[in-house]
């Protein structure tokens, strides 16, 4: 796999996206300094925002369309800071249809689009992709057409100008994106109808064409190179100028925490991670159920190239609750998962042992999204893509998946920006709960989550808040069920907001993660007092905060698999950290000088909770 290449069509492709991006919002007459009323030349059916050249007039849908844009604006704040809320909406654009491109691509080089019809290039070698040819064949795939979009398909075959060529690709394009959102809803959201003014997809030039000329189909074949490699680096390289320009800086703000802090994890260093924990967990199980084989038997019976044997015997486990335990029961998490390389890997070890318990793979696939597998991130686009890594390592297994009702356990951690007013009818009218404590654990949640897009992972959920009582907030109705008492977005945003509380609040047998490297003096203000307040001692950098919460967070008898730098070792701001970590037993480290990623030194942790070790 030539990195190089994937890293020149990624960064190409983002600023080739964004550039077309702000094109068409200042044709809208939207810019990051103003946007324009009306000129007075517009008519009811016909509206002018830049000059009154005809090809700049909005019509029918893209007038209501176009007040979409201007009213998503104004609600993230451009008022009051228009560069900022210009910048960051445009970069979300951006994002969006890059993530979808690069999605779909996968699915037809994997045969995996419901239709099995190509969307960006043509098996034939046609000089249109085959989306276009079969338009009428895979009407029921795409949801179905109106009669104008059946009437623009006929002419548009029949005439084949360039013209009508581009704007059928781009009602086509757009069909499958929403159609996909049926069975793939972390990553082909319905299309905000604003968006369908901001990026026209063209096949035979801009990001589609690099895409198939710079990027050959065999790093996206799972039975090749493909899969969670190239999704990994198009992530990290398409954010490589925004990593650049915020290390310049001299702190960092909201937006710079996940460019600067994710790194692409190397396959072997998953493996190593994955293995050493989630594997040796399993063999604790086996061991505990009488399995007389040695550890080194059991994991070249897996597969297992990374696997290293405890140095020190007395680290088997024999537990009789471990033997009980079916694979169903082991909850593995990676709290800063990236475009989750670490979750595929551990897909990929569930699957084994599912396989060696008498599962098929159709039931494990289903079962490991749903019982096995949690990871949180900060940054949407991570989520994304993590979320379709997972699922099409889920449907490599089980190519019926997307007509089960299959469900799975990543999301991004949102920031709240609602507060407990809009909560106070709901609240006020509910009949079966306890007020008072409803109001004071919403107001606590949504408190911390004002900035959860800042602390991510590391947020402490209060033990005695009851998450049951706030679900019952998502219904929203009153007692007659008359009335809707929450509006849509206050009611995802709740639901959002819940759904990471129960991942933060659950016990996890393993967690494995390459968290995020920044040190105190680089924190905004946000972050930087909340680690202060709630990880004093290990306060230093975020990688050493992510150490306390994993361990927080792992069960007794569980593991932790962690990518670190070897500065907690050594110096001592670390001193109280190191404490704490002597309650624990590190089962192997390796403290390497060089890396395939940068040139960090940084070791690699095992820990088993509850034994005892002295640094």
């Amino acid at each position: 796999m030539d990195k190089n290449k994937i890293k020149k069509f990624a960064i190409n492709a983002r600023k080739s996206l964004r550039d077309t991006t702000e094109v068409q919002l200042a044709n809208l007459g939207i810019t990051d300094e103003k946007i324009n009323e009306e000129l007075s030349i517009s008519t009811k059916d016909k509206k002018y925002y830049v000059d009154d050249n005809e090809s700049n007039a909005l019509t029918g849908k893209q007038i209501g369309w176009r007040k979409d844009v201007v009213n998503e604006l104004k609600n993230r704040g451009y008022d009051d800071d228009p560069k900022t809320v210009f910048n960051d909406f445009v970069e979300e654009v951006a994002y969006t249809w890059f993530n979808r491109i690069i999605a779909i691509r996968f699915m037809e080089v994997n045969n995996y689009l419901p239709s099995r019809v190509s969307v960006l290039t043509s098996e034939e070698g046609k000089a249109e992709p085959d989306i276009i040819n079969e338009a009428m064949e895979i009407e029921d795939d795409l949801g179905g057409y109106s009669d104008s979009e059946k009437e623009l398909i006929s002419t548009a075959l029949t005439e084949r100008t360039p013209e009508l060529m581009d704007k059928l690709y781009a009602m086509l394009f757009i069909k499958q994106c929403d159609e996909l959102s049926d069975i793939l809803p972390g990553l082909f959201e319905k299309t905000n109808d604003y968006l369908k003014l901001l990026f026209t997809p063209n096949y035979n030039r801009g990001v589609i064409q690099d895409l198939i000329n710079e990027i050959p189909a065999s790093y996206f074949d799972v039975n090749e190179e493909g899969q969670v490699q190239i999704i990994g680096w198009l992530y990290q390289y398409y954010n490589s100028e925004l990593k650049d320009t915020a290390f310049k800086k001299k702190k960092y703000q909201t937006d710079d925490i996940a460019p600067v802090t994710q790194l692409f994890t190397p396959d072997w260093i998953v493996r190593y991670m994955v293995e050493n924990s989630l594997g040796r967990y399993w063999i604790n199980i086996l061991h505990s159920r009488g399995d007389e084989r040695s550890e080194n038997e059991i994991a070249n019976e897996f597969g297992w190239r990374y696997y290293m044997p405890a140095s020190d015997q007395n680290n088997i486990v024999l537990d009789k609750e471990l033997a009980n335990k079916d694979v169903k029961d082991i909850k593995f998490v990676d709290p800063a998962m990236g475009s989750g390389h670490i979750l595929v890997y551990a897909f990929d070890v569930f699957m084994q042992i599912y396989e060696s318990e008498g599962y098929s793979k159709r039931d494990a696939a289903t079962s490991i999204l749903k019982n096995n597998l949690y990871g949180l991130d900060i940054d949407k686009r991570a989520y994304q893509l993590s979320n379709f890594a997972l699922l099409m390592k889920a449907r490599e297994k089980d190519r019926r998946l997307f007509r089960r009702d299959y469900s799975i356990n990543l999301f991004d951690v949102p920031r709240s920006r609602y507060d407990i007013e809009n909560y106070q009818n709901i609240i006020d009218s509910s009949s079966n709960i306890d007020k008072d404590k409803t109001r004071s654990d919403l107001k606590s949640i949504l408190d911390v989550f004002k900035y959860g897009d800042d602390l991510g992972s590391i947020i402490n959920i209060n033990k005695d808040i009851d998450i049951s009582g706030l679900k019952k907030l998502i219904g929203s109705d009153n007692d007659e069920g008359q009335i809707d008492l929450l509006s849509d977005t206050v009611k995802e945003e709740l639901e959002s907001i819940l759904n990471v509380v129960e991942v933060l609040n659950n016990k996890y047998d393993v967690s494995v993660t390459n968290p995020p490297y920044m040190g105190g003096g680089k924190m905004d203000v946000p972050l930087k007092k909340y680690v202060q307040k709630n990880y004093p001692d290990s306060k230093a950098d975020l990688f050493s905060v992510f150490m306390e919460k994993l361990v927080s967070t792992t069960k007794d008898d569980g593991y932790i698999g962690m990518v670190t730098m070897h500065s907690w070792m050594f110096l001592s701001n670390f001193e109280k950290l190191r404490k704490k970590l002597q309650k624990h037993t590190i089962i192997n480290m390796a403290h390497l000088k060089k890396l395939v990623v940068k040139s960090f030194k940084l070791p690699r942790l095992f820990c088993r909770k509850e034994k005892m070790m002295a640094m």
